[in-house]
């Protein structure tokens, strides 16, 4: 009777040994890391996600979806493009797999209004007072416009910041101003 309570008793022990082990070294043995964790981003926002050391190389399946960049330290700035999935691909310099992840490209959340004029569409942020904003799928109007509008209010700031730094760097300008 104890010989088998020895064999059973030594049965368990080895079970519970290979469980352990299981657990222990089955990270370890996984191909591409966190290959099962997706990434959320928002369209026209970015996320910064820590890589392993050894990358050499990031592949993106759809740029129109998602850009990434790899970054020093390890860190990759993944940015939301236009709407849908794809993924990316993190390789090391023998051209092993390292990490392997979806890339999910949400629309915004935030405050925002939409407006319909027919079949074209308008969208506002309102926070707290509504302003024009550019959307994936707006009308072409409407968006065309809209960028427009903010290139040239960029570009004249741009103009006067180099209009002044130009004007303070010139010799004697000092002096006239006194």
């Amino acid at each position: 009777m104890s010989t088998g309570f020895r064999r059973g008793r030594s049965r368990g022990l080895l079970h519970l040994s290979i469980v352990v082990a299981g657990c222990v070294l089955l990270p370890l043995g996984s191909k591409a890391a966190n290959s099962g964790e997706q990434i959320d981003v928002v369209v026209d926002q970015a996320k910064l996600i820590k890589l392993p050391e050894r990358v050499a190389t990031l592949v993106v399946g759809n740029p129109l979806i998602a850009d990434v960049t790899l970054q020093a330290g390890g860190m990759m700035v993944v940015t939301g493009k236009g709407y849908g999935a794809t993924n990316f691909i993190a390789l090391d310099r023998e051209g092993a797999v390292l990490v392997d992840r979806v890339i999910q490209v949400e629309g915004p959340t935030d405050n925002l209004v939409t407006i319909y004029r027919g079949v074209d569409r308008e969208t506002y942020s309102c926070t707290p007072v509504c302003q024009r904003r550019v959307t994936l799928g707006d009308g072409a109007g409407y968006f065309t416009s809209t960028l427009e509008q903010a290139g040239n209010l960029s570009n004249q700031a741009m103009g006067n910041a180099t209009a002044a730094a130009a004007g303070a760097a010139a010799p004697g300008a000092g002096a006239a101003a006194r």
